[in-house]
Formats: structure tokens, C-alpha cells, sequence
């Protein structure tokens, strides 16, 4: 096979030659006899060689690309410019026109390139003319990512997927070809053109796209009576590279997608490069995709801290796997557990800690206040105590709008936890910074209503809501996991950022769109009555707290009230006896205490 590619190569090539002569002596080519033999068998010498240097033959006509065809021009231009220099040398002996090694050049580029482009078309057309049944895809969106997947489905038949034209909403795009298929109109002619082109799918390839405009394309797609998928956003397309693979339905996420977060490599990179970083709770929902943001920036080493060994060992073999080049250390240990911290802060010596370890489900919180207080609210202070002494250099605490005027005990144990932070900043040497980040709630973290709703759906429903007026704010977790990163960078030492987290979402809005997305028919919505901590609108400022701008668009800080360390102390080994002792009336009384503003339930007896 190589042998053939390269005599016909060489043949092609050689051709070009008399070919020159003709466009170029035309009715007077008898004058140039004895020059076109002579030039032509010193020009097959000098082809053999470019042919064998740049291993022409080698190349796979049918697959050929870009890389291909720059290779082919560097051979054929150095073959040109050699036979022109040989030209100028070999005048006075023989005349050959100077023109004749540009005009064979250029023959022998659209020769050889023709058969290269010309094979892979005949291949592709060949392929997709044997698959049966191959779905005819729609694609949203003549940009980047739009072309590359089209071009990955063209040379990929055998997925079954046949691109069949682009719809964009760019007006400049419009009547226009990329990779051979046609822009046939705007997103709102979507249905039109579904049933022009006759395609069986739409695809959404528009990595950058808002939640409105995913809406707005599935039910265009629902109205034409096709089958809508999509492409990953922007935070799951890290590589730049689009492949079939990443093709996926369409879910709750990318119906809320915000715009991209635009983040400062630098700063983060700054403060992670080459540092031992240790991430408590890391085998939960946000502490592992902090984990998979931290690698990204290749720390010296990432210590895995957490108390479920099963989650743990589940991200130490992904980063193993995805990250080889990363050290990492897991460790099973309790936050609430000083010894063991100090054991693994004295072994670890960590200089950035991101503290994600917390209690989160509201009311199983209120059943069990003590174990709130505990993991939450103590387990913080060990961790702040500990990064004091052993001089960390960055402390990252994970906070929630939950905390902001508290009607749980979730909440309130989470807003003493940002206390503890900022009152143990008082305390830091200037190199320190010990920060809170609050956001809320985020899509797919364990708990969280969609996979509530999920299995509520494939129970046949109904699909239970608490309240028609529920709303809350949300967030992917690769989002809020980036903008956690990004806030340690700002570091302004004793600070509460505060994420933006977009417009609040209606809970029912939300149970609508998973049950239409999963084809589901016929589920009722029921609404249950608001349970014990629950409040219908989340908050992210207290009523006494101001908010300033932060370097960056997506993080604000919360000016919060500047409170005396040794009171704090205070109250937290209260908390902390109440809670070991199972007072729960009595630890949930102190909580307001120290909460003025929270609107806490009364318990009816210690517990």
C-alpha cells in the first residue's frame, strides 16, 4: 500500500512537469524537446527524495487534514524552489523558462492535494451511504464548537450521526457553509428547517449559552416533535477539544446555565502552585470538585481529609487516574476530632486549607442539633486554631445563604462558623488570610431536590414541593467550586464573600422542568407545607450587613460586624458543652443568644 501511494505520488507529481511546458510554450512546445526530457528525469531525482523526506506516502488520503496539506505544500514549495534555483544555474547551457518550476509547482499542489481531499470526500460519502438508519442532525449554533462536532460526525460515520445544516442566530452567518453544510435560518425558525432538512435531532453545541436560551431551544425542539440533545458547557469543556463522546440529553443544569465565569488564572494559580494543599470534607459533593479544580493548578501535593472512607477513596483514584502528576495524600479523620487534626496538620504541614466539612440537610439538622453544633460549628474552630498555629498561610471556609438570618439550625450553626473565621483573622499574622465564601444551593450535590424529584418520577409521582412560593438560589458545582478558588485569591484577610448567584428560582419552576425532561407523563405536582428551618426566600446579606465590590464581577464581600474574639470563644465552648451533653432546648437558646437575628424554633426538650 505505501509503495503504491508512493509511485503514484511520484507519477502525479512528474506529470506536472510536461503539463507546465504545455500552459507555458502552448503551439511552440517542439522547441523545448530536449529541455522537458532533461527536466523532467532530473525532477523525478529530486521528487523520489522530497517524497521519501516527508513521508508523503505515509500520509492517510482518506482521513487527510490541515497538518496534511501543510506538509504536502512544504514539500512541493521546497521542490519548487530548488528546481528554480537549478533553473538560473543551467541557463547558459540550457535554456529552460523560469516560469515552468512555479507553474508545476502550483500543478502539483492542486494535483496531489485534489487526490487527498477528492478520497477522503469519496471515503466519508462511502460510509454514511452504508450505515442504515443514521439519525439527520440539526445543529444549533455555525460556531466553533458547532463546526468541530460537525466535522467529527462527518469523520466518525460509524456513531450514526450525520450532520445536516446549522441553524444560528448570527445574522452575518446566514446563507453562508461551514464544512459543507448550510446555515438554513435563525434559532425560531428551528422547526421550519427541521422539517426542510427532514432531521430527526437537534443539537445544541453552544458551550457559552445561558439557561434561557437551552429553554428556548428545547421547546422549540419539543414543538417540531424531535429529539434534542447537547453539547457540555463551558466548565466541562476544559481541553478545547469536542468529540461525539461529550453529546449527552439535555438536563435541569443546562436549563439554569448562567453566563461563563470569567476567572483570574493568575491569582489562583499564585496562591496554589507547588503548596500542600488540604481540603476537609473532600469526598462530598463540593469538597471533590474543589479537589478537581485545585489539581488543574498543580499543587505539590492535595491532602484528601474526610470521614467517609468509601467517597474518599472514590476522588483519591480519580485524581490517580486524571492527574498522575499531582501527589495526593487520603486521610479518614473527623474535624471534630482535635487530636487527629493535629496529628495530620503536624505530618501534612498544609499552607492552603479549604474547609468544605459541614452538615448540610436542613432538617435532619433540626432533629439533631447537637451533631450540627458539633461538626459545624466546633469542628471549624479546631480548624481555624489549627491553621493559627501552624501559621497556614490561606484558610478557605465554605459557607451558605443559609446563614444569613438563620431560621434553622443549619444555618445558624454555619453563621457562628463564619464567625469563628473572622474572629480567628483578628488573630492571624499579616502574611495570614482566613476567608469565608458564601453561596447557595447547588445543582447535583448530594441532597439536592433533582434527584429527590428523579426517583419521585420513576415512582410514578407525584413529585412533592413544599411550598408554590419556594424559591432558592443555585449553582453548578464546577461554578461554585471555581469561584471558591477564585475568592482565596482576593485574600483580604477576615472576609465573607458572597457569590452571585443570579436570580432566585422557583422550586415548582424547577419540578416542571425535570419532569419535561424526563419524558415523564401524567406526574402531578403536590405541595407538602414548608418543613421545620425551612424558609420560602433565601438571602445572601443580613439586614445589618452592607456589600462592597470585590476585583471580581461574580464576588462581592459582606461587611460584617467586627466581634471580640474572646467572646466568641466563649460562647463556642458553651455551644460545644450543650451539645456533648445532648441539650438541644438549651443549645438551640444559645444559638439565638449569639444570633440575634435568627428565628429559631423552639425545641420541647433536650435531647
Amino acid at each position: 500500500m505505501l509503495l503504491r501511494k508512493y509511485l503514484i505520488d511520484l507519477s502525479l507529481w512528474t506529470l506536472a512537469a510536461p503539463l507546465a511546458f504545455v500552459l507555458r510554450a502552448g503551439m511552440s512546445m517542439q522547441m523545448y524537446g530536449t529541455q522537458l526530457v532533461i527536466y523532467v528525469l532530473a525532477g523525478v531525482l529530486l521528487k523520489m527524495a522530497l517524497i521519501s523526506h516527508y513521508r508523503l506516502n505515509r500520509q492517510a488520503w482518506g482521513r487527510s487534514g490541515t497538518r496534511d496539506l501543510y506538509v504536502l505544500a512544504r514539500a512541493v514549495g521546497v521542490g519548487t524552489l530548488t528546481s528554480l534555483a537549478l533553473c538560473f544555474l543551467i541557463t547558459p547551457v540550457l535554456h529552460v523558462p523560469r516560469s515552468i518550476p512555479i507553474i508545476e509547482g502550483i500543478l502539483a499542489a492542486l494535483i496531489l492535494g485534489g487526490v487527498r481531499l477528492g478520497t477522503r470526500a469519496f471515503n466519508e460519502t462511502q460510509q454514511r451511504q452504508r450505515i442504515e438508519g443514521a439519525q439527520k442532525v440539526l445543529i444549533v449554533g455555525a460556531g466553533e464548537a458547532g463546526i468541530m462536532i460537525a466535522r467529527e460526525m462527518l469523520r466518525h460515520p460509524e456513531a450514526g450521526l450525520v450532520p445536516v445544516a446549522f441553524v444560528d442566530d448570527r445574522l452575518d452567518k446566514q446563507r453562508r457553509t461551514f464544512v459543507g453544510l448550510p446555515v438554513l435560518g435563525t434559532v425560531d425558525m428551528l422547526a421550519d428547517v427541521v422539517q426542510r432538512c427532514k432531521a430527526d435531532e437537534v443539537l445544541i453545541a453552544v458551550p457559552s449559552a445561558a439557561g434561557q436560551f437551552v429553554r428556548r431551544v428545547v421547546d422549540l425542539a419539543r414543538t417540531a416533535g424531535v429529539r434534542y440533545r447537547i453539547m457540555p458547557g463551558m466548565f466541562e469543556i476544559l481541553s478545547g477539544q469536542v468529540d461525539i463522546a461529550q453529546i449527552r440529553n439535555v438536563n435541569v443544569e443546562d436549563l439554569l446555565r448562567r453566563d461563563p465565569v470569567q476567572l483570574d488564572t493568575e491569582s489562583i494559580a499564585g496562591y496554589l502552585r507547588e503548596q500542600v494543599v488540604l481540603v476537609t470534607g473532600a469526598g462530598g459533593s463540593i469538597g471533590s470538585e474543589i479537589v478537581r479544580q485545585i489539581a488543574r493548578f498543580v499543587p505539590r501535593k492535595i491532602v484528601l481529609l474526610g470521614r467517609g472512607e468509601n467517597s474518599v477513596f472514590s476522588i483519591q483514584q480519580e485524581l490517580l487516574r486524571d492527574w498522575p502528576e499531582v501527589q495526593c495524600v487520603a486521610l479518614i479523620g473527623d474535624v471534630r476530632d482535635a487530636t487527629r487534626l493535629r496529628a495530620i496538620f503536624q505530618e501534612q504541614r498544609p499552607s492552603v486549607v479549604f474547609h468544605a466539612a459541614a452538615h448540610k440537610h436542613v432538617p435532619l439538622m433540626e432533629d439533631s442539633p447537637s451533631e450540627a453544633i458539633l461538626n459545624n460549628i466546633v469542628g471549624t474552630r479546631n480548624i481555624a486554631e489549627l491553621c493559627l498555629e501552624f501559621q497556614v498561610a490561606r484558610l478557605v471556609n465554605i459557607s451558605t445563604d443559609k446563614a444569613v438570618n438563620p431560621t434553622s439550625v443549619m444555618g445558624a450553626t454555619k453563621r457562628i462558623a463564619e464567625m469563628v473565621i473572622s474572629t480567628a483573622a483578628q488573630r492571624a499574622r499579616p502574611e495570614q488570610s482566613f476567608v469565608s465564601v458564601r453561596f447557595g444551593n447547588v445543582l447535583g450535590s448530594r441532597g439536592s431536590v433533582i434527584p429527590t424529584f428523579l426517583t419521585q418520577i420513576r415512582a410514578g409521582g407525584p413529585v412533592t414541593v413544599t411550598h408554590p412560593e419556594m424559591r432558592r438560589y443555585f449553582m453548578t458545582i464546577p461554578e461554585a467550586a471555581r469561584l471558591v478558588l477564585q475568592a482565596g485569591g482576593l485574600a483580604q484577610n477576615g472576609n465573607v464573600y458572597v457569590l452571585d448567584m443570579g436570580e432566585p428560582v422557583k422550586i415548582a419552576d424547577l419540578a416542571q422542568d425535570v419532569i419535561r425532561l424526563s419524558g415523564a407523563r401524567n406526574i402531578e405536582v403536590v405541595f407538602t407545607g414548608v418543613r421545620p428551618g425551612e424558609k420560602l426566600y433565601e438571602e445572601l446579606l443580613t439586614t445589618g450587613e452592607n456589600v462592597g465590590a470585590t476585583s471580581h464581577r461574580d464576588i462581592f464581600v459582606a461587611q460584617l460586624e467586627r466581634l471580640d474574639p474572646s467572646y466568641v470563644t466563649a460562647r463556642v465552648r458553651e455551644l460545644e458543652a450543650l451539645a456533648r451533653d445532648g441539650r438541644a432546648s438549651s443549645a438551640r437558646a444559645a444559638l439565638h443568644q449569639l444570633i440575634p437575628e435568627s428565628q429559631l424554633q423552639a425545641s420541647q426538650e433536650d435531647n
